[in-house]
């Protein structure tokens, strides 16, 4: 127990590390994107007027201390008021977290629910047509550019048969496509891994034994050959779940879904410096507790990731 302690202590240590680059690195991007006040007033607006708004902006103060008022106003959970909503723009990007939510937790649900029957499939039926067809479009899958996919359920299934909707939020039907288009990649990912991580395990000496006493094939791969290839399925398949979450930027542009993906698109554009740093460390955050998660799994899971490398 004392050692899985000092294991997940380095973990969060190595988390904070992360979230405190991942927030530098947003900083000084946003900060060398331009500057906001030009679009905040009219083009005829007098040279005071801009000096002005950019010093109740703190825009005027050198990058050195703006940084130390960032960094001091993070601590604090204070990201800063939008320059857009004028609100707090940590509150403006919680207000889209739902709908990312919503669309990257439906995407998941659909990647696995597909990809893990496919890939023990096309393990226990290696090089049989249904393998090769299997694989075939995994790779299609990993291959195709998400803004593609996503044009091609439109005109296929909004367009031509009339089943869903193209674009926004509501009921389940306008879930559809973007979730079939953002869970396309981790679909074929995780078919992919667990045909091969059931592979690796399929003709080891105790699935041989327990086919040898006599078990069925369904419960010598669901008890034995899945048990024993859980880690490298579970490692892909919790990293695509943290990847939907804070990745939906392409799929949530094209269907017009109002989520975080979205809000950081448009602030970028409008050079909403808050809004776009509070958008990304809410999505640095998902990803590393997911990561954080798994490492605590794979500690209890195996014990041999708890020790230290040579």
């Amino acid at each position: 127990m004392r050692g899985f302690g000092a294991f997940l202590s380095y973990r969060l240590l190595r988390t904070l590390l992360a979230l405190w680059l991942v927030s530098t690195v947003v900083f000084v991007v946003m900060r060398l994107s331009g500057d906001p006040v030009p679009l905040l007033l009219p083009p005829d607006a007098p040279v005071a007027e801009m000096e002005r708004v950019r010093h109740d902006l703190g825009l005027d103060r050198p990058l050195p201390v703006q940084y130390a008022v960032f960094a001091g106003n993070v601590l604090r959970g204070d990201f800063g008021r939008s320059i857009h909503f004028r609100q707090p723009a940590m509150a403006v990007a919680l207000s889209y977290l739902p709908a990312t939510l919503e669309l990257g937790v439906a995407a998941f649900l659909i990647a696995v629910v597909v990809a893990l029957p496919v890939g023990v499939f096309s393990a226990v039926r290696r090089n049989s047509p249904l393998d090769h067809a299997a694989m075939a479009l995994a790779l299609i899958g990993q291959s195709a550019p998400t803004f593609f996919l996503g044009i091609l359920f439109i005109l296929v299934f909004s367009l031509w048969l009339d089943l869903f909707p193209t674009s926004g939020r509501g009921d389940w039907r306008h879930l559809v496509l973007p979730a079939l288009t953002l869970g396309a990649f981790a679909m074929a990912s995780i078919a992919r891994i667990t045909r091969s991580a059931v592979l690796e395990v399929q003709h080891a000496d105790f699935v041989r034994t327990a086919r040898a006493k006599g078990l069925g094939e369904v419960v010598v791969v669901a008890k034995h050959t899945l048990r024993n290839a859980a880690l490298p399925i579970l490692t892909i398949t919790g990293l695509q779940f943290g990847t939907l979450l804070g990745g939906a930027v392409v799929t949530e542009t094209v269907f017009s879904w109002p989520g975080m993906g979205r809000l950081a698109i448009q602030s970028i554009y409008n050079r909403d410096y808050p809004v776009v740093q509070s958008t990304v460390f809410i999505a640095a955050v998902l990803f590393i507790v997911i990561n954080l998660a798994l490492d605590a799994l794979y500690g209890v899971l195996d014990p041999r990731t708890r020790e230290p490398r040579a």
